[in-house]
């Protein structure tokens, strides 16, 4: 493989691959792993890694894994991104590599991720003398509870060396194999989390004026929750809250002494984020008042938008043009869906692309027990982001 025709070494070289990965993506979808539990992908990982010469380190963020592959001129350094959990889903697809791990699957294709990434790890460390610069491979622990990012990067994953910028991706089941879609700007959204617990008073149903009734507190509080996205964010910034966790009470006619409700809040921007946590707060000490409640809060931002570069993302684009064609490279939508890769765009410029990952006569969404999606994505993944690093790095 040289890189005198970097396209056709590219090509040729994924396809030379695309079996190995296909196999190794297989393997590692019996055997699924949930956040900071990924020891033996990272084991994997770090296998392929020596085997191919790229010196790599482990326990990077508890269990991610960071290789690095040196260019053949100074430049700058290009962090790539793949994660490694799984979720705590039963697999109801019946194929014949189903998870063997009762209760975890990878349901949102991070298997496929984790073997991209090494593909593009082979194809980089090949054409290495031709990258003005270097290539860190992050393989991420976490993502689905958005703590992997956050870890990696107090461990120093950001530095020795320091990251210019950084390029992430995710399969995209509403996008066919050889589809790719980005966003401008922000394209996923701010998470933060809370947890609430309503103190009262316990008492018999019978006699509700000697009690201190907490459901009710919840329950008013749950209705006024919403007017803080209807009458107090900016119609035009996006903004969700949503209380998906409610818990208390042991019997029907026993008011309780506490209820405790979980919840999250999605938001694009910082204004909607501040907005949104000083409500709750200012609402809550409402309910404390008029209800003669207690009140506990704990607010935790995890993680910030996910802002797409222009800078970077333009010649992103202009990479994948080069693999996919000028029509199959769209713009999308922004999602409310939150993204920790998001923590490294926060600190280095960077970008985020959608790769189709559709299956023929199939309509899959992430997250399902049945999620289905085409093997076909790894190869045009390893060439869009293997061209990219070269756009990048040149």
């Amino acid at each position: 493989m040289t890189a005198n025709d970097p396209d056709a070494a590219i090509r040729d070289e994924t396809a030379r691959l695309e079996p190995q990965l296909i196999a190794l993506r297989r393997e590692l979808h019996k055997r699924p792993e949930l956040a900071f539990e990924e020891h033996e992908t990272a084991a994997v990982v770090a296998a392929e890694l020596a085997r191919l010469g790229i010196p790599a380190r482990t326990g990077v963020g508890r269990t991610g894994v960071v290789g690095l592959i040196e260019g053949g001129r100074p430049g700058p350094t290009l962090l790539i991104r793949a994660d490694m959990d799984a979720l705590p889903i039963q697999e109801r697809t019946g194929l014949p590599f189903a998870s063997e791990r009762d209760g975890l699957m990878h349901a949102c294709g991070h298997d496929i991720h984790t073997v991209t990434l090494l593909g593009v790890a082979a194809v980089l460390k090949a054409l290495a003398p031709a990258l003005a610069g270097r290539i860190k491979l992050v393989f991420q622990p976490a993502e689905e509870v958005l703590e992997g990012a956050p870890a990696m990067i107090a461990d120093g994953v950001m530095d020795d060396p320091g990251v210019d910028m950084c390029l992430g991706f995710h399969n995209w089941p509403w996008g066919k194999v050889g589809q790719i879609q980005y966003v401008r700007g922000a394209c996923q959204a701010a998470s933060d989390a809370f947890d609430i617990v309503f103190h009262g008073r316990s008492g018999h149903a019978a006699h509700p004026q000697a009690a201190i009734d907490p459901i009710a507190g919840a329950a008013l509080f749950i209705g006024q929750l919403q007017t803080l996205v209807s009458r107090e964010i900016n119609p035009l910034s996006p903004a969700v809250v949503t209380v998906g966790q409610i818990s208390g009470g042991t019997v029907r006619n026993i008011i309780p002494d506490q209820l405790t409700l979980k919840g999250t809040v999605r938001t694009m921007d910082a204004a909607a984020r501040d907005a949104v946590e000083s409500g709750m707060r200012r609402l809550l000490a409402g309910v404390e008042a008029g209800l003669r409640l207690r009140s506990e809060l704990a607010y935790a931002r995890k993680v910030p938008p996910l802002v797409n570069d222009d800078r970077v993302l333009d010649r992103v684009l202009a990479a994948a043009r080069a693999v996919v064609g000028e029509a199959a490279v769209t713009q999308g939508g922004a999602s409310m869906g939150s993204e920790d890769f998001a923590c490294f765009t926060e600190l280095v410029p960077g970008a985020h692309l959608r790769i189709g990952s559709g299956a023929p006569g199939r309509s899959d969404v992430l997250h399902n027990s049945d999620y289905q999606p085409d093997e076909g994505c790894i190869a045009v993944g390893v060439r869009t982001l293997s061209r990219a690093a070269l756009e990048l790095l040149q």
